[in-house]
Order: structure tokens, then C-alpha cells, then sequence
């Protein structure tokens, strides 16, 4: 189905609160970029950060609802990544939203430990301003212990 065929989202405008649709229509009406990837913002669930920002196909997404367990494709590796697998970093999913485009996910997440691969919680930390690039914040955990023999 092409993207200009997707419709179900610019009818959501107009609902309701409590309107819904089965997960397969709202599922076939995402729109993926032309590798079958959706980007995911991951914000931890009680405060409001937002941790990171990674991929995820219609079988991740599939997985990560059925096991609340976060799956995301990785790019770099060609592969399904589940967050947490190899650093002990989980993203628990509490719950899942897309924008009104259907082309971003906004996964809420509790998170265990850091979430960024270089040991920081989060993978924000250069604050760009018209000073230059700042670090903001230093690694939590170090990332020789997260991943030893299994670093990404």
C-alpha cells in the first residue's frame, strides 16, 4: 500500500477521545521509509526525558507489544536489537503512541540503568548552542563494563 493511500491517521484527527481501530489497521497505515523503518523516540515514562531515538519495523514493533520487552532493528548490524540484551539496560514498554502523521512512534519506557551505548542515561548529551558543543552530562556506567565482549 502507498504512503498516499494511507488514510486512517488523517481521519483520527477528527475522532474522540476512546475511538479506536484494531492494531492491523493501525499497523497497515504506518508510514515506514523505503527500508520498512519507523523511527522511535524512547522517553522514560514518569519524568518525561526523552532517552533516545532508534528504529523499528512492523515485526519489532509486533514483539516489542506482545513482550513489553523493547526490540528495535538495528541499522549498523542488520539485525533485530532488544534493548538491554547484551548491556543489562532494559527498556520495559509501559506504553506506545504514534504522531498524528503515523510516521514517528513515541515509545514510553521504564528504563534500568543507562541508555545510551557510551554509559550516559540518556543519548543527548551535546547541547549545540551558538557557543558551539557542550557535554552535558557524564557517563553513568562505563561502557567497557556494559557490553565487555558484546560492545555494539
Amino acid at each position: 500500500m502507498s504512503n498516499a493511500t494511507k488514510t486512517l491517521y488523517k481521519e483520527l484527527e477528527t475522532q474522540k477521545m476512546g475511538s479506536q481501530t484494531s492494531l492491523t489497521q493501525a499497523l497497515d497505515q504506518l508510514v515506514f521509509n523505503d527500508a520498512g523503518l519507523i523511527p522511535a523516540i524512547a522517553q522514560q515514562h514518569d519524568s518525561g526525558e526523552v532517552l533516545m531515538m532508534a528504529w523499528m519495523n512492523r515485526a519489532a514493533i509486533e514483539e516489542t507489544l506482545q513482550t513489553k520487552q523493547v526490540c528495535y532493528w538495528s541499522r549498523s548490524r542488520n539485525n533485530y536489537w532488544r534493548k538491554g540484551e547484551s548491556s543489562g539496560n532494559q527498556q520495559k514498554l509501559v506504553s506506545m503512541s504514534t504522531d498524528c502523521d503515523g510516521d514517528t512512534l513515541l515509545l514510553k519506557v521504564e528504563q534500568l540503568g543507562a541508555a545510551c551505548h557510551t554509559g550516559r542515561r540518556d543519548c543527548f548529551y551535546n547541547d549545540i548552542s551558538e557557543q558551539g558543543l557542550k557535554i552535558s552530562c557524564d557517563p553513568i556506567q562505563d561502557p567497557s563494563q556494559l557490553y565487555g565482549k558484546h560492545s555494539t
